[in-house]
């Protein structure tokens, strides 16, 4: 245990996700030696992004305007919508290249044990972007673990009344992966998601 000011930090440093006691420890002893200018402007580069960046008012991602760039977008395809957990779930996709419609980002996932039920996550806002008739595709990737699975199940569940297309990304094994390490849950998926040889 260190005292005051340094005990404090990383304390703070401590709570964010990913960072245990000694990566807290270890980053706060970086900021301290490390040059002043380059502390300001991480603490400017913070503080900025507190002040201008909110959530698209449409979709959910990150945004400094009212709307994102893609939800402001002509181009994009407003007849499918990518469903993702976070928004750095967007840029993985959008990394791709392959997709060109508009998404939709929960928040999360579900999670019972975290205390993450369905109300906690904006499935109420992507209900109410169907209200149009426009939307005649939901295309579900949310992460291939037990939560991102309880979700998309709960998602597919409540949208198959609605009468609209319902897709979950294909997963499996990837490349270069041998299968004596593959969990049972991917090589399920795997074997579900097998198609043609040929071709």
């Amino acid at each position: 245990m260190y005292e005051g000011a340094v005990q404090d930090l990383i304390d703070e440093l401590g709570r964010l996700p990913g960072i245990g006691p000694k990566s807290a420890q270890r980053l706060a002893f970086h900021i301290l030696e490390a040059d002043a200018d380059d502390m300001k402007r991480l603490v400017a580069a913070i503080t900025t992004v507190k002040e201008r960046v909110k959530f698209c008012q449409i979709c959910g991602n990150v945004s400094e305007q009212e709307t994102c760039s893609i939800c402001r977008d002509a181009r994009r395809d407003p007849s499918v919508i990518c469903v993702v957990e976070e928004s750095k779930d967007v840029i993985a996709v959008e990394r791709t290249r392959a997709f060109r419609g508009r998404y939709h980002v929960l928040g999360g996932a579900i999670n019972p044990i975290a205390g993450i039920g369905p109300d906690q996550l904006r499935i109420r806002e992507l209900l109410s972007r169907l209200n149009d008739d426009a939307v005649t595709e939901i295309i579900i990737a949310t992460n291939p673990n037990l939560e991102g699975e309880a979700t998309s199940t709960y998602l597919a569940r409540m949208l198959q009344s609605i009468g609209i297309k319902v897709t979950r990304l294909a997963s499996g094994l990837p490349v270069g992966g041998d299968l004596e390490y593959a969990d049972e849950i991917t090589l399920g998926r795997a074997f579900e998601g097998r198609r043609s040889a040929i071709g």
